[in-house]
């Protein structure tokens, strides 16, 4: 796993952008993986600003989101449906057609969970998966002890990560209990991960995920095994790092056609 620390989740990114916008400008049609919740909103304003002020073309990008609670429809004030479009969609040249976000309202969660995974194959696999990390670990809401083979699937929230996300809902016992999410084994399918860590809280899932044992008591740590897998970090989050200065010095020596 590469990891890049900046100063500041704005400088972090703003180099994250840079690299997707990249990824783009190469392969116009390239299908990206998008996560949800307050770890990647400075990313989608970045994608938006170079969208808006660079001219960075979305009209044939393809996009997959990691997941969404079940029960909740599209219009929740609190669905990721909401949310994409508040802080992405609707503010760049996206296809409507193009978005893929899971159904809460599915009437028969298993066959769309499998159907999911058809239209990730069938638009070639995902180039870029973008993620972030629950205190615990989790990425997606593939909770402690979550298989690193799954696939797209139901799952029951921990009372911890309801905690977590009871800001978006006005208390914990608003959250649902359960979600649609893609499962570790999907997003190992992407050909890139790029994983977002910002703040104190999560500096210890980040030394456990980066520098520990692989292990689904700390589901993020199956990123060692992908081969392009990018964390993007502040100081705070990487402050338990053991080699935080030998990734810094990595990262300002990187030659020039690396750099992004």
């Amino acid at each position: 796993m590469e990891v890049i620390i900046q100063p500041t989740p704005e400088e972090a990114s703003r180099l994250a952008a840079r690299l997707i916008a990249g990824i783009i400008g190469a392969k116009p049609d390239a299908v990206l993986g998008l996560a949800t919740g307050r770890t990647p909103v400075m990313l989608y304003a970045e994608l938006v600003r170079l969208h808006q002020r660079e001219g960075l073309d979305f009209s044939r990008v393809t996009t997959f989101n990691l997941d969404e609670y079940v029960g909740l429809s599209p219009d929740h004030p609190a669905s990721y449906h909401a949310f994409m479009h508040e802080h992405f969609f609707r503010h760049i040249n996206i296809d409507p057609g193009r978005i893929h976000i899971p159904d809460g309202m599915a009437s028969d969660i298993p066959s769309f969970c499998a159907t999911y995974e058809e239209d990730i194959r069938a638009e070639g696999g995902i180039d870029v998966q973008i993620l972030g990390i629950g205190t615990d670990g989790h990425v997606g809401f593939n909770e402690p002890s979550s298989s690193l083979a799954s696939r797209t699937r139901i799952k029951t929230l921990t009372a911890r990560t309801r905690s977590d996300n009871a800001p978006d809902f006005g208390g914990a016992d608003k959250v649902p209990h359960h979600v649609i999410t893609a499962g570790i084994g999907t997003i190992m399918d992407s050909r890139m991960c790029i994983l977002l860590a910002f703040g104190e809280n999560k500096a210890d899932a980040i030394n456990r995920s980066v520098e520990g044992p692989v292990t689904a008591m700390m589901p993020a740590s199956v990123l060692q095994m992908h081969p392009v897998a990018k964390a993007f970090l502040d100081g705070t989050a990487a402050s338990k790092l053991s080699r935080a200065n030998y990734y810094k010095w990595v990262y300002d020596h990187k030659p020039e056609w690396q750099r992004f």
